[in-house]
């Protein structure tokens, strides 16, 4: 890619509105952009992202990026009860490298409105700037606006990413929820919220946290084992 493609994609995307994929609840995430998911539950967040496209009628393939060298995978009976297992199109480069790579490519393809990568680490400002391009252009010449999700252990820690989010589970034997804390945003504040969910449907409830709502590490550790979709 030339300079003169760069100062092109840079200048398009400053003076193009973005518009917004939904997320959770009034919650959204920038179309065209890579956003950073961290935390024990990073997958099963990923997995509402992808439901609150569906459910406000922008379906399609997802594409899911893992290594290939590692164990852990989806489990396909949590998935199900997100979103049609179906619709998740699984890609398991063998080397670092070949996942960064088919990361950008799958943004810059502009064919699959969400691309979730499972990273191994946060990838440094390079790679991450180069994702930001690759997903702009996919926005500008391909079928439909890509969103980039990357999947990070522990808090993340991505520069140049459009927001960073982390969730951890703080299921009890009465409830099922989740604590969401925005970490990082270019127009937003720091912000928690309880994630709910509810058994007479399959919609999730979100409330802004209050302090006695807070999920301590200890309990967020020991419930790491029962976040149903993040391993199988």
């Amino acid at each position: 890619m030339t300079t003169q493609d760069l100062a092109r994609l840079i200048s398009r995307h400053q003076r193009r509105p973005r518009t917004a994929l939904p997320f959770l609840g009034a919650l959204a995430l920038a179309r065209g952009r890579v956003h950073e998911f961290c935390g024990p539950a990073r997958r099963t967040l990923a997995l509402m992202a992808a439901r609150g496209m569906e459910k406000r009628g922008t379906e399609g393939t997802v594409l899911w990026l893992r290594p290939g060298w590692l164990p852990e995978r989806l489990f396909p009976e949590g998935v199900l009860s997100f979103l049609e297992p179906g619709r998740i199109i699984f890609v398991t480069p063998r080397r670092p490298e070949d996942l960064l790579w088919c990361f950008e490519e799958s943004l810059r393809g502009g064919a699959a409105a969400l691309v979730v990568a499972e990273l191994p680490e946060p990838p440094h400002l390079t790679p991450v700037r180069r994702l930001q391009l690759a997903a702009e252009t996919g926005a500008e010449e391909g079928a439909v606006t890509p969103t980039g999700l990357m999947l990070t252990p522990g808090r993340g820690g991505a520069p140049g990413v459009e927001t960073r989010w982390h969730l951890a589970p703080g299921h009890t034997h009465r409830e099922t929820r989740w604590q969401l804390d925005r970490l990082r945003a270019r127009a937003d504040p720091p912000q928690s919220w309880i994630i709910s969910a509810r058994a007479d449907s399959p919609d999730f409830t979100l409330a802004r946290m209050k302090p006695a709502d807070h999920i301590a590490p200890g309990q967020a550790a020991s419930s790491r084992g029962n976040d149903g979709p993040e391993t199988g």
